[in-house]
């Protein structure tokens, strides 16, 4: 049981990876005060925690239902950050802020989109779930703690993303833009790997 739960616990923390986030996470909330980062913070990792919750108990079973793969989820994952990467490189969000200043209704809420899908509860750990509870099938104990292990390593994310006011008057605003659009090119990697990845597993090209 405790070696199943180091296990699981090292292969989520690496997909979901709670560190890299976090920068990313100051990225998408800049010059927001405290309460309302901290807000967004735990929306996001409340519905990131639903979704992966979801999927471990039902995801194979919806997926065989609908006739989707897998596959299909890291492609849509990684078109889905690939339109995040380009944001953050060409800061497009700058303008519709503008353009939004005089609008009553507030800015976009980051909370669902991107930050709890696809960047915590992305098409990786939606797999990595479905992967381990069908593992841990015949013990319903192990199961649990697979959802416990999950929560801990968002629990850890949440604290990050709470602390990264911090990281931000550190960093500074000439820092946060620089980091942005590292984190942009990462990103846009990043996406093209999902998508690649989602393709060898489909077949549709070799290994």
């Amino acid at each position: 049981m405790t070696e199943i739960a180091i296990t699981a616990f090292v292969t989520l923390f690496v997909i979901i990876d709670p560190i890299g986030l976090t920068p990313i996470f100051v990225a998408l909330t800049p010059n927001m005060g405290r309460v309302e980062r901290s807000k967004i913070a735990v929306q996001a990792v409340v519905i990131a925690f639903l979704i992966l919750c979801s999927f471990a108990f039902f995801g194979e079973a919806l997926l065989d239902a609908i006739g989707i793969g897998m596959p299909a989820f890291r492609i849509s994952g990684g078109v889905l950050l690939f339109l995040i990467a380009v944001e953050m490189l060409f800061e497009k969000r700058n303008p519709r802020r503008s353009s939004q200043a005089n609008d009553p209704e507030p800015e976009r809420d980051p909370s669902v989109f991107p930050l709890a899908l696809p960047l915590l509860a992305g098409p990786g750990a939606m797999a990595t779930m479905v992967l381990l509870m069908g593992q841990a099938e015949d013990s319903l104990t192990a199961q649990f703690m697979l959802v416990g292990v999950m929560a801990g390593v968002l629990l850890i994310a949440l604290v990050l993303f709470l602390i990264s006011g911090f990281m931000e008057r550190l960093m500074g605003r000439t820092g946060v833009n620089v980091i942005t659009r590292i984190l942009g090119v990462l990103l846009s990697a990043l996406s093209v790997q999902f998508i690649l990845d989602g393709l060898r597993a489909s077949g549709l090209i070799g290994v």
